[in-house]
């Protein structure tokens, strides 16, 4: 069940719970059968980093692991001090067994430890994990990005190609590297432009920095910042990020690199299980771990119907065949989280 909240009424509803019981009082509603969780977004689902964890979440719930009837909360959206401020009232409520804090923000560690039999999850680079119930969860879309750029460097005409970035952040780098080293396994004489919103949603940054690499010549844009309508106006090819944006925008996107969180939360639910049913410490861990393709942490989006007669059958099976030899282990797309340049 999805219940949508703002931060005001989680605080009223805070307080009038310790005026009629007392925090301390409130009893957790914990148990092998029932899984409560909270989830704190950034920036609302309009955003591809949070509508996929969301939409992950949904189909975890309906999944119902190890029989559990799971619920959650949504606050939408926080940031800031106010993630704290947030995650100490879920805390204090005693109503919650896991609260993801998938804000970005690197605070779960001013909180989790008051709080010991809750597991807190942090996600995103600008966390650095933790230890004991303090847990971290990390995406990589490098992977489906790689698959983009080899049909970028089939279907651009001049061998530009543009990146309109949100921050030049650990998780965001690895996403423009593969994408230009795919464009470069097909096109050795790719050329690249980058740009930085220094943001993670300004869409009207977005469209500014768009219009000006599709001005210096970019003629296909890779945007993982949320705006198309450069795109959409200059009549261009466009790749979406994180989520399948092709709806927004079905004249010019052609496809997304898409997160899929469903192990990621998997994991988070089985370590809470075995810590609730077995007895087992909270392991959290500051080891990064990401979930492949190949483990369904990321996919490319199906391919935009709306524009395969401008997709040519060989540029398909080329696209069919990279994400083969990724899935099967034949193609290693490398890591490279070094800041990318324009060319």
């Amino acid at each position: 069940m999805l219940k949508i909240k703002n931060f005001i009424k989680i605080i009223l509803l805070t307080s009038s719970l310790s005026v009629l019981f007392g925090a301390a009082s409130i009893t957790q509603a914990a148990s092998t059968k029932n899984l409560n969780i909270a989830v704190l977004i950034c920036c609302g689902m309009e955003s591809g980093w949070d509508s996929t964890f969301v939409h992950s979440m949904d189909r975890i719930v309906a999944a119902k692991p190890h029989g559990l009837n799971i619920t959650y909360e949504l606050t939408e959206p926080i940031y800031g001090d106010d993630v704290v401020d947030a995650m100490t009232l879920y805390a204090e409520s005693g109503e919650y067994d896991i609260i993801f804090n998938h804000t970005g923000m690197p605070n779960v560690s001013k909180v989790n430890g008051d709080y010991p039999d809750i597991a807190f999850v942090s996600s995103g680079s600008g966390n650095t994990g933790g230890t004991g119930n303090h847990y971290w969860i990390y995406k990589r879309v490098h992977e489906p990005a790689y698959v983009m750029g080899v049909m970028a460097g089939h279907l651009t005409e001049n061998g530009k190609l543009g990146i309109v970035g949100t921050f030049p952040a650990d998780d965001v780098n690895d996403e423009i590297n593969a994408y230009f080293a795919g464009a470069r396994s097909v096109r050795p004489d790719i050329r690249q432009t980058v740009s930085f919103i220094e943001s993670w949603y300004d869409p009207g940054k977005a469209a500014e920095m768009t219009s000006a690499q599709i001005a210096t010549g970019a003629d296909i844009i890779f945007s993982l910042a949320n705006n198309f309508t450069a795109c959409e106006d200059a009549g261009i090819l466009c790749f979406g990020n994180f989520a399948d944006e092709s709806p927004y925008s079905p004249t010019t996107i052609v496809s997304s690199a898409m997160a899929v969180w469903d192990p990621d939360i998997t994991r988070i639910i089985d370590a809470w299980w075995d810590f609730k049913e077995n007895g087992k410490p909270h392991s959290g861990t500051p080891v990064l771990k990401f979930a492949s393709m190949a483990d369904g942490g990321s996919k490319m989006a199906p391919l935009n119907p709306a524009l395969m007669d401008r997709i040519p059958e060989d540029v398909r099976k080329a696209v069919e065949q990279t994400v083969a030899d990724i899935m099967s282990g034949d193609l290693i797309v490398k890591l490279d989280v070094s800041v990318p340049k324009s060319d």
